[in-house]
């Protein structure tokens, strides 16, 4: 396929082009077939985005496009819109799809070839998503019976094709999603080798967050005249706060662990992410949520497909708070409900902080984004700052006086929920009966207290007031989880990096300890567990040789991780 030396380039979008009247005439006016509107309708969507006024009309009249557009601006519609209409005939043929899209990640496909399925319902639309970590073999039985449009991963869309069970000679219309995490993630070859396939007269859409040479380079050997369109971010309307509020903590990173705790206690996400460099980061970041009573759900690309479906399955649902992930395996996941994005390092590249903290603040919704910096790290934030023209505030920890402060403020919400609820008729007659010996404020102030301490044991306060800077909270009592025995030299915990969602009970625990360690069952404490870990209350003397005597163990054909709590 020849090229054009030069990429047509329509102006920058800073917003929605002039007003066009809601229903199915708004996307009938430029050009949407009357069936595929009346499915938006139906679906709640009112007028188009800014990328797809401008991205729909030129590729419903044949032309490639470039597109540079962020997440959540509505691009899955801009291209699944023209493809549905340009390519869907109602007579799939066997192996031999008309439309082909590329994505970076397996959750992408299956949300792409979701939506396409919405829209298409009225055409009857065949959509079928091809990735890694699927069975192959219920790939090859649907491609056999004939799909109009693929929605696939590069490496699985490339074994197919080297098996003849996928052949894009009949290709009318190929799209690239998501392009520069393509590339990042090591697909460039096989996106040269997938193209390669296609027919001479094909129309090609490319659509990507950022435009580095590669992806330029990519537009300009394989893309024939495009349209260029760039979508700039959205400004915030003057007067109006940024949906997103942005900070950034100095923090050794031999604190960080105890840091992280220290913030997720003052802000109380309803749900978050926390992006780590490497796996081992997110592991271990996992396991130290975890024993600070945060229910936190790793994800990395050493995890088969079946584990990050429970994993994403677990944390769509609301079951964890915390997904800590790496920026790759995050990579085209789209979750609604994120209230902060952590960098538990900041980002070498200033369009990955953007991508990342483009995940929060959605919908309307204020989000938070918190940027952990050790202090040789100073210069990358003030670079990130400098590219998105944006100050992110560098604050100092939260103190001991503002996480007390913080509980306090939960605990009178709490009680302000519980008199509003009502059914207090229970209790009334024993405050009566008090009140005839007792002042009624030091009755009610009592009562705070106890509903105070019950969340929050004031137990712990002396050993934060020792460190004011990096201790966590007390962690086992803020998710209302007690400490499996009370605070005794001789005794100590031991920590097992698996719990109820991995099937383990306390016998299995019981039974290990005493047959692979020796140790008496009468010398085995208290054991609490948890959704994710465990923990065991051991003698001081035995611990160590507990850890080695189970070290390596697998328990449901998982490895476990043994070791010493890190809080006692």
């Amino acid at each position: 396929m020849t090229a054009s030396d030069d990429i047509d380039s329509a102006a920058p979008s800073d917003g929605p082009a002039a007003s066009v009247a809601p229903g199915p005439s708004a996307f009938s006016a430029i050009g949407v077939a009357p069936e595929l509107a009346a499915a938006l309708t139906a679906l709640g969507y009112e007028e188009p985005t800014p990328i797809q006024r401008e991205a729909i009309p030129p590729l419903l009249a044949g032309r490639d496009l470039l597109g540079q557009a962020a997440t959540g601006t509505g691009k899955t519609a801009a291209f699944a819109l023209p493809l549905l209409q340009r390519c869907v005939t109602g007579e799939p043929r066997k192996n031999r799809p008309s439309a082909l899209v590329l994505v970076p990640t397996r959750e992408l496909a299956m949300q792409v070839a979701e939506a396409v399925h919405k829209y298409g319902k009225a055409k009857h639309a065949t959509v079928l998503p091809i990735y890694g970590g699927q069975s192959i073999g219920q790939q090859l039985r649907v491609l056999d019976r004939g799909v109009e449009i693929v929605v696939a991963t590069p490496g699985r869309a490339l074994d197919h094709l080297n098996r003849r069970s996928l052949v894009l000679d009949q290709v009318k219309m190929a799209v690239l999603d998501e392009a520069d995490e393509m590339l990042d993630m090591g697909f460039a070859e096989d996106i040269e080798a997938i193209l390669s396939k296609l027919p001479t007269d094909h129309q090609t859409a490319l659509f990507s967050a950022t435009l580095p040479p590669r992806i330029l380079s990519i537009a300009k050997q394989h893309l024939r005249d495009p349209i260029r369109i760039t979508i700039a971010k959205e400004r915030p309307v003057a007067g109006e706060a940024p949906r997103v509020r942005q900070v950034a903590f100095v923090v050794p990173r031999a604190h960080k662990h105890a840091a992280l705790g220290r913030v997720l206690d003052m802000e109380q996400p309803t749900s978050a992410i926390v992006f780590c460099r490497t796996r081992i980061e997110v592991d271990e970041l996992t396991e130290a949520m975890g024993a600070q009573g945060w229910r936190a759900e790793a994800l990395h690309g050493g995890l088969i497909q079946e584990q990050r479906d429970r994993v994403m399955k677990r944390f769509r649902g609301g079951q964890s708070e915390l997904l800590i992930a790496t920026d790759v395996a995050a990579r085209g996941l789209d979750i609604d409900h994120l209230s902060h994005v952590v960098n538990y390092g900041v980002p070498s590249d200033a369009d990955d902080y953007v991508h990342r903290i483009g995940r929060t603040g959605r919908a309307g919704r204020e989000g938070v984004a918190i940027t952990f910096v050790e202090p040789r790290e100073h210069r990358l934030l003030r670079n990130i700052e400098f590219a998105t023209r944006q100050k992110i505030r560098v604050e100092n920890l939260p103190t001991v006086a503002d996480l007390r402060s913080r509980r306090l403020e939960l605990t009178k919400a709490s009680l302000r929920e519980a008199v509003l609820a009502g059914e207090l008729d229970p209790y009334r007659s024993l405050v009566e009966e008090l009140s005839n010996d007792l002042d009624v404020m030091d009755l009610a102030a009592a009562a705070v207290k106890l509903a105070h301490d019950a969340s929050y044991a004031a137990s712990g306060d002396q050993a934060e007031e020792q460190d004011l800077v990096f201790a966590p909270p007390p962690p086992m009592q803020r998710a209302g989880i007690a400490s499996p025995s009370p605070h005794d030299p001789s005794r100590a915990r031991l920590f097992v990096g698996a719990g109820r969602i991995d099937g383990l009970r306390p016998g299995d625990l019981v039974g290990a300890i005493a047959h692979q360690a020796g140790v008496p069952g009468n010398l085995i404490g208290a054991i609490k567990v948890t959704d994710r870990f465990a923990l065991v209350d051991l003698p001081v003397a035995a611990i160590d040789h507990v850890i080695e005597s189970l070290r390596g163990i697998a328990f449901n054909g998982r490895r476990v991780v043994f070791r010493r709590d890190l809080h006692g």
